[in-house]
């Protein structure tokens, strides 16, 4: 044991040598992912704000004029007011009649979901030399 430790008290001493890095050249690399992912829902409304009313056809007559001078007030709302009657003119011959009346309120409304999903990559390279 004594002469384990009178070798450690003879031994020359540890001198550290310093580490340059030697490097002449080089890459670095670098890879980025990105999701995103976006949830959408657009709802378009249309209304109507008045009393709408048309009457189209061939062999067809009315009774009377049609009145767009309003009668009654519901709730803020004007009414159409008079409507006509309406008959065929000649019952030997083909007609043909359209009568269309719109009240006021809601009249369409349009719902559109979506789902967009992006991916966005980016691949970086650098390179480096002495």
């Amino acid at each position: 044991m004594r002469a384990a430790l009178l070798l450690l008290l003879l031994a020359p001493a540890a001198h550290s040598v310093p580490v340059i890095p030697n490097f002449k050249t080089g890459t670095l690399t670098s890879h980025q992912e990105t999701t995103s992912k976006v949830t959408e829902t657009i709802v378009s409304e249309e209304f109507n704000t008045g009393f709408q009313y048309s009457a189209t056809g061939t062999n067809v007559k009315a009774d009377t004029y049609i009145n767009p001078i309003s009668e009654t007030t519901i709730n803020g709302w004007t009414s159409l007011g008079k409507r006509p009657n309406w008959s065929v003119v000649d019952p030997a011959k083909s007609f043909q009649f359209t009568e269309t009346y719109r009240g006021p309120g809601l009249s369409n409304r349009t719902t559109v979901q979506r789902v967009t999903e992006v991916t966005s990559v980016i691949d970086t390279v650098s390179s480096f030399s002495e």
